[in-house]
């Protein structure tokens, strides 16, 4: 019985909403799927909903975006109290903030002379939290690039002509979130940000495990995550990192998973 540890859905920058995501896993035979949108839990209740009529288990989640020595680094938070008001602050906080970086961003894509207006943006994100690949989409609608990849590298990436950097806060601020919140941390993806040297601090501040598969590993990062997983007694786990079929660099739900069994020790750790 295999999961998938790690799903967007159009609650962030997913192009599926929860109730296909859920159909789709199930279509694929999966035990369960977590739901963990960019810094919102807002897809969560209609994930839920829909394991009434499909019979599939959803584990709540969240994926937290940080920065360290200027990279992105990404922090996925299961089973947490999505209650606890400290939390609650924050996140709200995080949703503001998206907003005024999408504004500065789309006002810097304009002064370049680039056909790209604010309402477009937000309506790509619906009900959503907002983010970078709505602005890209829009681009491609308009015809100003051909890609999501391209439209990170020539505007609104780190190099990009548009690029307005996010408000700034440690991975471990938000490793420490999850956990006061009674969830479990694990870091994602980090063969993409390449700080081996920092997960030793983020085990410090309660780093519970480690996202070992994922479609952007190579065996050669699998094999060092795996080493590092039981250096650092940390939990295994994987995921696809789904954001839907046209979205940037990501596989197919599915692509990467874990053991059932996984799920199993993330509820045993989750108020630890």
């Amino acid at each position: 019985m295999l999961v998938d540890l790690h799903v967007h859905t159009t609650a962030s920058d997913g192009l599926d909403n929860p109730r296909d995501v859920v159909c789709k896993a199930k279509k694929l035979n999966l035990k369960a799927v977590a739901i963990t949108d960019h810094d919102t839990f807002g897809g969560l209740q209609e994930a839920l909903q829909a394991t009434e009529t499909v019979n599939m288990e959803v584990v709540t989640g969240i994926e937290l975006s940080a920065e360290y020595k200027g990279k992105e680094v990404h922090i996925l938070g299961y089973l947490m109290d999505i209650m606890d008001k400290d939390l609650a602050y924050h996140l709200s906080f995080f949703k503001k903030s998206r907003v005024e970086r999408v504004h500065k961003i789309v006002q810097k894509l304009q002064q370049l002379n680039l056909p790209i207006c604010k309402d477009e943006v937000f309506s790509q994100a619906k009900y959503g939290i907002i983010g970078r690949p709505h602005i890209a989409r829009v681009l491609i609608n308009k015809g100003v690039v051909g890609s999501v990849g391209e439209a990170f590298d020539k505007y609104i990436g780190q190099d990009g002509m548009a690029f307005v950097p996010r408000v700034k806060y440690t991975p471990a601020k938000a490793v420490r979130l999850i956990r006061n919140a009674g969830g479990v941390a694990v870091i994602a993806h980090p063969g993409l940000a390449k700080l081996d040297n920092y997960i030793p601090r983020l085990v410090e501040e309660g780093l519970q495990g480690i996202e070992v598969y994922h479609p952007q590993h190579s065996q050669v990062d699998i094999d060092h995550y795996l080493y590092m997983a039981k250096q650092y007694e940390l939990l295994v786990t994987g995921g696809s990192d789904y954001h839907g079929p046209d979205a940037r660099g990501h596989e197919t739900l599915g692509t990467a998973t874990i053991s059932y069994h996984v799920v199993k020790e993330i509820y045993n750790l989750a108020g630890s």
